[in-house]
């Protein structure tokens, strides 16, 4: 038998490679008759003798090929001798965690004559329906505005998105719904780490890098709206903070009198300290009259935003 398990979701790839194994070891509890390969450097004669090798109990033989796609001659050989594989008894598990040219030779021979199963990122349909049963095997439910927003700070990293929702959970007591607010307090925007770096190329003057910076989020897909509502929720967080620098408010009451998580208030401190209060103030008027001309049509959302920086 011969399966294949591909795609860049790894996530859910090892997910039903783990449940492979797992059914695999049910009725195959000896454990000698399974074993792992390296592809990338393997010899297929080296794999073909370990496959082939004669074991001391009556159980299949179960082996995982990683990485191959990268080895040339191991492909070919494979390839040629794939008819002989397919029939044995035995299970090759092919895995490869990521995506694979359609035209490539060994990816054909694997469509045809394995059994296949292609791992997608989700699309943001699957996504909900994925998270909120995630939330429910932990037995906790989630707000659809907290499932959004969600959503819109992690993305589709499944990695992620299953740690951020273990640590929702323990935050929640079971049989209790999260919030949005529990989502704006406890998750940092997967873009947020950026926002920062291109702020802080605006406080350097160093406008060329920060709309370097803004292209290749626009390039990635990221919606220029949300950008744009990033950046003002950044410089935002900063006029207030640098607000209350300037009327010399220590640093631990900070937090408490601008209503702020401690994390937003420690992140965004230094780079507060490295604008003027009239400059925010400026900044942040720019910013308003930036969304207000996007939202009436007046300007295009990508150039609203380069023009925004250059500006600044």
């Amino acid at each position: 038998m011969l399966i294949f398990l591909y795609g860049q979701d790894t996530y859910r790839l090892n997910l039903k490679l783990k449940e492979i194994i797992q059914e695999y070891k049910k009725t195959h509890q000896s454990g000698l008759n399974l074993l792992y390969l390296e592809g990338e450097n393997i010899d297929f004669q080296d794999f073909q003798d370990q496959f082939q090798q004669a074991t001391m109990f009556k159980e299949k033989k179960m082996v995982i090929l990683r990485n191959i796609f990268q080895n040339q001659d191991f492909k070919e050989k494979f390839i040629k001798d794939i008819k002989k594989l397919i029939s044995s008894e035995d299970i090759i598990l092919i895995v490869e965690k990521r995506d694979v040219p359609a035209n490539n030779s060994l990816f054909k021979a694997l469509k045809k004559k394995a059994r296949c199963q292609e791992f997608k990122p989700l699309e943001k349909g699957q996504l909900k329906h994925w998270t909120k049963k995630e939330f429910e095997k932990h037995k906790t439910q989630i707000k659809p505005e907290a499932l959004e927003r969600l959503i819109e700070f992690v993305g589709n990293d499944l990695w992620r998105l299953s740690n951020e929702i273990k640590k929702l959970v323990s935050f929640k007591q079971k049989n209790s719904q999260v919030q949005a607010e529990d989502v704006n307090v406890l998750i940092r925007p997967k873009i947020e780490t950026d926002i920062f770096t291109t702020i802080d190329c605006i406080a350097q003057n160093n406008k060329k890098r920060a709309i370097e910076l803004l292209k290749k989020h626009l390039e990635k897909g990221d919606s220029p709206l949300y950008l744009l509502s990033m950046i003002n929720f950044q410089f935002r967080n900063l006029l207030i903070i640098r607000d209350l620098i300037d009327q010399n408010t220590s640093f631990y009451l900070i937090s408490q009198k601008a209503n702020l998580h401690p994390y937003v208030v420690k992140k965004s401190y230094p780079l507060a300290k490295k604008f003027k209060l009239s400059e925010l103030k400026k900044i942040y008027q720019k910013i308003f009259e930036v969304d207000l001309n996007i939202k009436t049509g007046k300007i295009e959302p990508e150039t609203a935003l380069e023009l925004l920086i250059a500006q600044i």
